[in-house]
């Protein structure tokens, strides 16, 4: 299996688990983050850029995926704020892969591995067209005005899902 983490940050050599701020997780058990080969694509954006994210799996009913996807083709989905165009066109991500043997699962439908231990990766790669790269992995890109309204809808829908930095989306419409 192939762990990654993206960093908008060149030439990490080792990455130390850092205590988390979520209020799901414990306060005192540092963490290594990564993400896995099939959710690598909702990690193609700025870090702080808002984002809906899904893609269909066994439990994804026909009838969502022809509401929800463009074609038959396309099975995920990134969603991203007109704003936030122009920042990612000029975005570069800089790319730390790990040997996965000291990752557990934190959430398999998210891609989320984590590790309590120091982390040195065994490559690193940029990609400087993130458009591209999503486009070369079959990734449908949308840019709407506001993504509240999708996010709503996908969160109620049998596709996979996860919403990202939603805190500096632009807030829902009236």
């Amino acid at each position: 299996m192939k762990l990654f983490h993206v960093s908008e940050e060149k030439a990490i050599s080792i990455f130390k688990p850092r205590l988390p701020s979520r209020k799901d997780l414990d306060p005192t058990k540092g963490l290594v983050w990564a993400i896995d080969e099939k959710c690598f694509p909702n990690f193609l954006t700025p870090r702080n850029c808002p984002r809906v994210t899904f893609y269909a799996n066994e439990a994804t009913t026909e009838e969502d995926k022809k509401h929800y996807l463009s074609s038959n083709v396309m099975q995920h989905v990134v969603a991203i704020e007109h704003k936030w165009f122009e920042i990612m066109k000029n975005t570069t991500l800089y790319i730390y892969e790990f040997d996965s043997s000291d990752f557990y699962e934190r959430d398999l439908g998210a891609g989320y591995y984590v590790s309590e231990q120091s982390q040195v990766p065994i490559r690193q790669f940029e990609i400087n067209d993130l458009f591209g790269e999503l486009f070369k992995r079959n990734i449908e890109v949308r840019i709407l005005a506001n993504l509240w309204d999708l996010s709503d809808k996908i969160q109620q829908s049998s596709f996979q899902y996860s919403m990202c930095r939603m805190g500096f989306a632009e807030q829902r419409s009236s």
